[in-house]
Order: structure tokens, then sequence, then C-alpha cells
């Protein structure tokens, strides 16, 4: 796997949250690619089937950008355009 495709899959993976023995896993690995410059076999396998695996979910980024989404329960008041006084 190369520096690209780690990047690309990184970027996938920060709009998720995972869990602990996932987030363990993404810092181990990515710490060995940057000492060794490459992965093993099961390390890209793991790497793409947890990506893969996220991917089919709603990223968790969407609830920190309407936050106040939250409060649909309460009715919205409509406000009519005022006139131009002139």
């Amino acid at each position: 796997m190369d520096q690209k495709r780690l990047d690309w899959i990184m970027s996938g993976l920060n709009q998720y949250t995972l869990t602990k023995n996932e987030d363990q896993f993404v810092k181990t690995t990515l710490e060995n690619f940057e000492q060794k410059h490459t992965l093993t076999e099961n390390q890209e396998e793991r790497l793409e089937t947890l990506y893969k695996e996220k991917s089919k979910l709603l990223p968790n980024r969407r609830d920190n950008h309407f936050p106040m989404r939250k409060n649909l329960s309460q009715k919205a008041r409509v406000r009519m355009p005022r006139r131009k006084v002139f």
C-alpha cells in the first residue's frame, strides 16, 4: 500500500467514531508505516475491511454540523417580510 492510498483510507475513517480497539489498531498501523514505509498484508486487509464496514454507516460528523436540529419538536415561527418604507 502506498502513502496516497493510506491517506485516502485514513481521511475516510476520520469521519466515523472508532472503537478503542479499532482506534488503537489504526494508530499502530500508522506508526508502523511511518517507520517501515510499508504494511503487512494482514494490516492492509484489516484496514480495507474496516473502511468498507464503516463506509456502510452514516458518518458521525453530521451530528456536529447541525446542532440545532435537536430542537425540531418546537414549532418554528414564520416571519412575514417587512414592507419597505420610503
